[in-house]
Formats: C-alpha cells, sequence, structure tokens
C-alpha cells in the first residue's frame, strides 16, 4: 500500500512528511511489544509465589485468600503473604502429633488440624504422642488381621478402665484460677426427703345418711355443707307411716310379753322375748339408735317422726334432701365427714420406694398456714405405680384437731430417713462423666491425682463413698472444669 503523505499540525505550522511502509512496520512492532509487555507484567503481577502458601489478615488470622491483592473483608487491611511450611519438617510435625483439641474444651479431639471447635469455633491446638508404637509386621493388602483387632480392642479397654495418672498443677495457678479443697470426712448419713400430696377425708370417719324408710322430710337440721356439727346433734327428722305402724307392733310385743310374764308357760315367754329382739333390730335397721329404742319401750308411746343425730363431732359434706320432700327407701340425705384425723396422698419416685415403710414418722406443711408443721405416720404404700409419672402413692395419717387441713387441699410432705454414718465427699467435688465418677485428690506440691470412686445416695450436699478415697484425704472442690481440662492436655486422663 503507498501512502503518499502524512499530515501533521504543531505549533500552528503544518509539515508534509513522507509516509512510507518501512515507518508503518516500525510502528506495529513497537505498539505490539508494548502491549506483550503490559500483559506479560499484569499476568505475573497477580500470580502467588511459589514459597506463599496464603494470604491472610494480621487482625484476622481466619481470613485466608489465595490473590494477592485481596483484601480483608472484616476490616479492609492488605493481606499478607504466609510461608509455606518444608515439607519434611511437616511430615515429621504431623506423624508426631496424636489429634487436635481445643484449650477450652478438652473432650474435642480432631484429626484434621484445619477443624474447628464445634463449641467456641477456636483454633484447635496439637497433641504430641507421648510414645512411638512398635512397628508390626504389616498383613498382605486386602486381608482381615483378626488378632490386631482383637489386640486393638484389648488395648482400647485396657486404657479405659486402667486408673489415671498424677499431673501438676503449680500452685499460683491454681490459686489464679479459683482452686479450692474440701476434705473426705465421715457424717451422719441422714437423707432429706420432699414431696407433694393432697389432702382427703377418711373413709373410715365419713358416713353417709341414706332413708331407709319411705316418708317427708319434715326438718332439716342443718344448713348447708361446711356446717360443723357435733356429736349427738340433730340432723334430719322424717315422719314415716311405715315407722308408726312398726313401733306399735313393738309396744304391742312388749304388753305381751308383760300378760306372759305372769303365766307359767315357759315356751310362750321365750317365743315374746324373741319377738321383742326381732322387732329392735328392725328398728335399728331403720336407724334408730339404741337409745331412742330404750324411751321408746319405757313410754310405751310411739313417736310419729324419726329424729337421725350425728354419730361424731365432723363436718356436713353434702345435703341431698329440701325440707318437706317426699323421700324413698334408698335416697341420700346427709354426708358428714370427721376431719379430725385426715389422709394425705403423697407421691413418690420410684426410686424412693425401698426407702419407705409403714408408721414411717412424717411432717405436712401447707402454703395456707406459714410455718406450721402437722405430724403424722406412713399408714400404707400403694402397691401399683404410675405408669405416666412413674411414681408411687403412699397414704400417711395425719392429725387434724383444729381442722385446718380441708379435702382437696395441696401440702409438702418432708420425711427425714437416718441411714447410719459413712464416708462423704461434696458433691461439687464429684466431675461425673457417664462412664465414671472422677474426683482429683491432693498430692502436695502441686501435683493432682484423678481417682476413679464409687458412690452411694445423694445426702443433701454430700455423697456417700463407697470405694476410692479414705477418711483424711484433700480433693479438689472447685474449679473442676478447668483442672480436668488441664489432666487431659496433659494425657493423665486417657479416657472417659
Amino acid at each position: 500500500m503507498k501512502f503518499e503523505s502524512c499530515f501533521i499540525r504543531h505549533a500552528d505550522t503544518r509539515l508534509f512528511l513522507p509516509w512510507n511502509g518501512t515507518r508503518l512496520a516500525l510502528v506495529l512492532t513497537t505498539m505490539t511489544a508494548l502491549l506483550l509487555s503490559v500483559g506479560c507484567a499484569k499476568q505475573y503481577g497477580d500470580t502467588k509465589p511459589a514459597d506463599v502458601d496464603y494470604y491472610t489478615c494480621t487482625m484476622h488470622p481466619s481470613v485466608k485468600s489465595q490473590d494477592p491483592k485481596a483484601k480483608c473483608p472484616i476490616c479492609s487491611m492488605d493481606l499478607v503473604p504466609v510461608k509455606k511450611k518444608d515439607a519434611a519438617a511437616s511430615a515429621a510435625a504431623a506423624e508426631a502429633v496424636d489429634y487436635y483439641t481445643c484449650t477450652m474444651h478438652p473432650s474435642v479431639k480432631k484429626q484434621n488440624p484445619k477443624d474447628k471447635c464445634p463449641i467456641c469455633s477456636m483454633d484447635l491446638t496439637p497433641v504430641k504422642k507421648k510414645t512411638e508404637p512398635a512397628k508390626e509386621t504389616a498383613a498382605p493388602e486386602g486381608a482381615h488381621d483378626h488378632a490386631k483387632m482383637l489386640a486393638e480392642h484389648a488395648a482400647h479397654d485396657a486404657a479405659s478402665s486402667s486408673p489415671p495418672g498424677e499431673f501438676t498443677v503449680a500452685t499460683e495457678r491454681q490459686q489464679l484460677i479459683g482452686v479450692t479443697y474440701a476434705k473426705v470426712e465421715p457424717k451422719t448419713l441422714v437423707l432429706p426427703l420432699r414431696v407433694v400430696g393432697m389432702v382427703t377425708y377418711d373413709k373410715r370417719r365419713h358416713w353417709d345418711y341414706v332413708t331407709r324408710v319411705d316418708g317427708y322430710v319434715e326438718k332439716l337440721s342443718v344448713a348447708s355443707k361446711g356446717e360443723l356439727v357435733e356429736k349427738d346433734q340433730p340432723l334430719v327428722t322424717i315422719y314415716s307411716p311405715d315407722l308408726l305402724t312398726t313401733q306399735r307392733e313393738f309396744i304391742d310385743l312388749l304388753r305381751l310379753r308383760d300378760r306372759l310374764s305372769e303365766s307359767s308357760a315357759e315356751a310362750s315367754r321365750d317365743s315374746a322375748g324373741r319377738l321383742i329382739e326381732a322387732a329392735k333390730r328392725r328398728l335399728r335397721l331403720w336407724n334408730i339408735t339404741d337409745r331412742q329404742i330404750e324411751e321408746l319401750e319405757r313410754s310405751r308411746k310411739p313417736q310419729e317422726t324419726l329424729t337421725l343425730y350425728s354419730p361424731f363431732r365432723g363436718v356436713v359434706q353434702d345435703i341431698g334432701v329440701d325440707q318437706g320432700r317426699r323421700v324413698m327407701n334408698g335416697d341420700h340425705l346427709v354426708d358428714l365427714a370427721d376431719l379430725s384425723v385426715v389422709w394425705v396422698w403423697a407421691e413418690f419416685y420410684q426410686e424412693e420406694l425401698p426407702l419407705l415403710k409403714t408408721n414411717l414418722a412424717v411432717a405436712v406443711s401447707t402454703s395456707a398456714y406459714p410455718g406450721e408443721k402437722f405430724a403424722g405416720k406412713l399408714a400404707v404404700i400403694d402397691p401399683f405405680i404410675n405408669e405416666a409419672k412413674r411414681t408411687v402413692r403412699a397414704r400417711l395419717e395425719v392429725e387434724n384437731p383444729d381442722l385446718k387441713l380441708r379435702p382437696d387441699l395441696y401440702v409438702d410432705v418432708d420425711v427425714t430417713i437416718e441411714m447410719g454414718d459413712g464416708l462423704t465427699v461434696p458433691v461439687r467435688a464429684v466431675l461425673p462423666t457417664g462412664r465414671h465418677n472422677i474426683v482429683f485428690v491432693e498430692k502436695g506440691e502441686g501435683r493432682l491425682e484423678p481417682r476413679f470412686v464409687e458412690l452411694g445416695r445423694k445426702f443433701g450436699d454430700d455423697y456417700q463413698v463407697k470405694e476410692g478415697l479414705k477418711e483424711g484425704e484433700r480433693v479438689v472442690a472447685s474449679a473442676n472444669f478447668l483442672i480436668d481440662a488441664e489432666a487431659k492436655v496433659q494425657g493423665a486422663l486417657r479416657s472417659w
């Protein structure tokens, strides 16, 4: 291609230069070289060096990126390079590490060094292996080494059941984390139990009056339920024609007996006596008392009405009739309850069932009368367990002379059971792990020994010690979890 000329303006001066193919090729070559140099510089400028593992933020080490020009997404600072570790040294260090754990939660064990603590999300720290296992002849690939599997199971069981070893926590560090000690000592084992219960009336001290003759309620001597009645107080008066007829028959038999008493026929007198006793039994079945029968026998005057009296001092529980109403045989009249002694049905957990026995003393209290206790005793233990609540009911008999305890009242039942003397350790000193109960025994000069103990029942703030501790030994009573973390890190506890 032929170019005639190129027009160039410079300082308002027009200059015409010749433009040929050689000059054009030179310009194109120069421009291509510049573009390639810029592209290469950009390409190599964005590439991570070979000795750099990743880029991170000095303020936020959790940020990791492979882009050298990336910014921290949290604080927008430039990322700094982290050099790669020597491969051989990394492999040796990885082989020397047993597992990775969290310094705040030693129960966390991972094999991946990049894992986080699932509880607090902190970086895990390596725990070195104590001893190198002896190398064994490897089984052929794909073969099942049954002996090796049994050996591994036996080693795991031995590690789980073997006693833990001692470890050391400096006295200054113990003071910083707030370690205190308690002494293992014998005490009188007193087990306090507190359960809930409900008051009900004593069924043996409850009386339901029903009509035993047809008639009419002539007079109602009690007005409403809840009314306090004394012994022998009139309750209700009933007019009954049948009762009047029976009384007249009884009086006729009395007169017959009087006439036969002058006769010499002994058989006739015995027959009259049997008839009179039968008439008395009939009157008693109609709720006529012996005193009323004696009065009828003395006066020989039949009464047109029958008055029912209270057999004890109690409370009217229900009134089933009104004054003037006609009643028939079996109709409900008045219910009375003697509340001088009440029942309390208390519920105990099935674990407490072996501790219960009849005539066990109890104390009953209620929020209705703060500070007041009602003495009682355990009378009956229900042989059936509530399948929903897993509780067993016990019937208590409680003295209630002032009638303060009312039916259906909720109460608290306190039972104190003495179980002799025994060796005890504070509850706060025991670290339960699910498989074992562990205490940390002081050995002096900052040395502590984790020890498995066998415990009995809990008595208030103490456990009964059956095995594992001796009288007079001192155990850690506070900061147990921090001490346990130290024991885990130092490898004193090989298993939970």
